[in-house]
């Protein structure tokens, strides 16, 4: 019996000496909670940019395949949105509060300072859903095993405690180590919360014409609170272009040519000369010079098949489809077009509307790349530009649709409340109304495999279809 101890000690004893050699690296003991966040924030661009909100806020035009661009897809799966983001940033929250994975947790930075980043990322994703589909589940979501069938939160309960997380989420940043993983503020606190009191000053405003009194509480005490302060406060989301992660419009381009930027846009800008249409689309033809023709919107598939695509201007190859272009998310342009609008109300903005209206488009041109003093000085003295208080709603809503290019949901959100500018809906409409989708429904699985939750949303909020309007769209 002996001569089989002794070689098994022997083992015992020797494993030891290897250290981490025996350590599998593809079953690890304990997951870096900074992957969560940096898989979390990696996901903004995709859901702000989608290309359906491209079509809706009609930036783009499809020159192909125009189905999706005419509103014949009517569900839209949000499932994607928990299962992903949503569920990566409570990892995040729960690691980080869990007494027996807080101190592994934080060697991604303080487990107050991960917290509320991932707080206010939830509050973003979670406003982002809400806007599009409206009543969601909210308050029993992310529960995983433990409740599989959520009820339904109405959007009026979702914006009032998505205020209260954000404000909470503000205070619960301390003095300790900068979250890792943070690929869009590089673990700047700071930034953090001038970005968390930018979307509350988006969401008071967002909620202005159902709940005033609570729009302009929440939209002064942002202002006070300390919203972006300029362009280098910016959230873009940088890709690398390194191959691994690119943008994802420079793979749909290579091979194929489904979209071009919208006549909408292109002969709005071309119209007040804005030297935007430079950086947002590409000159038709190589011979043609800067000519610029935007794409006919929402027309049949073979309507759309008698252009060439030389003959229409394509997104522009450096800031929007190239493989290292960025991907805005919240800008201090659109932050200073909200504050003129407060200012219009007669809310506390800390300033004049004019002066806000003004300095928005500036910040937008230097945002993409084209300011100058003289032609900007131009620009905003035309009269379809220069700022008049008698109709400081539609010349607000006009620069700031300009100024939300690429960010199509935002831009489709802020139509929707604002009405302007004033969108014609695709001549070739395929959805029941023929208007421009005032929502977008819910997926089919929810009906079979929530349906009681499901049908009460419905019969509160209305038919699961694409004119049914959100709680804040009564315009």
């Amino acid at each position: 019996m002996n001569k089989f101890i002794i070689p098994l000690i022997i083992i015992l004893t020797a494993c030891g000496d290897f250290g981490d050699t025996n350590v599998d690296p593809n079953n690890p003991t304990s997951v870096p909670v900074a992957g969560f966040l940096t898989n979390a924030i990696h996901s903004m661009p995709t859901y702000e940019s989608g290309i359906t909100g491209l079509y809706y806020a009609q930036y783009w035009s499809a020159t192909r395949y125009t189905e999706n661009s005419r509103y014949s897809v009517t569900q839209f799966d949000f499932t994607s949105i928990y299962s992903g983001p949503l569920s990566d940033l409570q990892k995040v929250i729960d690691m980080n509060s869990d007494p027996a994975t807080m101190e592994m947790a934080a060697e991604s930075g303080s487990n107050a300072n991960q917290i509320a980043v991932a707080r206010i990322l939830k509050a973003y994703f979670f406003l982002h859903a809400t806007d599009r589909w409206g009543d969601l589940p909210y308050t029993e979501a992310l529960m995983a095993l433990e409740n599989l069938t959520p009820a339904y939160d109405t959007q009026s309960a979702i914006y009032a405690a998505l205020f209260e997380e954000l404000d909470n989420a503000i205070e619960e940043f301390d003095a300790g180590a900068a979250p890792k993983g943070d690929i869009l503020f590089n673990g700047d606190t700071d930034k953090w919360k001038r970005f968390a009191n930018s979307l509350r000053l988006r969401m008071a405003l967002r909620i202005s014409d159902v709940d005033a009194i609570t729009a302009k509480a929440e939209f002064e005490a942002a202002v006070a609170d300390g919203v972006l302060a300029s362009n280098d406060d910016n959230a873009i989301y940088h890709y690398l272009g390194n191959g691994v992660f690119d943008n994802p419009r420079y793979n749909d381009f290579l091979t194929r040519t489904d979209n071009a930027v919208s006549a909408t846009i292109v002969d709005k800008l071309i119209a007040l000369n804005d030297p935007r249409v430079a950086t947002y689309a590409d000159p038709i033809g190589a011979s043609a010079g800067d000519v610029y023709t935007g794409m006919p919107y929402g027309l049949g598939n073979a309507e759309a098949g008698g252009y060439g695509f030389d003959e229409v201007s394509l997104p522009n190859s450096v800031y929007v489809k190239a493989k290292d272009s960025s991907v805005p998310i919240l800008t201090y342009a659109q932050v200073l077009f909200g504050l003129a609008e407060g200012s219009s109300y007669g809310w506390n903005a800390g300033g004049s509307a004019e002066s806000f209206y003004n300095a928005a488009i500036k910040a937008s041109m230097e945002q993409w790349d084209v300011f100058d003093q003289t032609a900007y000085e131009s620009y905003i003295q035309q009269t379809s530009v220069a700022f008049d208080d008698t109709k400081a709603i539609e010349l607000i809503g006009e620069q700031k649709w300009l100024a939300l290019y690429m960010q199509g949901y935002e831009g489709w959100a802020e139509w929707r409340r604002l009405g302007y500018p004033e969108l014609v809906p695709a001549p070739a409409a395929a959805n029941n109304s023929g208007q421009i989708p005032r929502r977008q429904a819910y997926p089919a699985s929810e009906s079979q495999n929530n349906q009681a939750n499901y049908e009460n949303a419905v019969a509160r909020q209305g038919a699961d279809d694409l004119d049914t309007r959100v709680w804040w769209d009564v315009q």
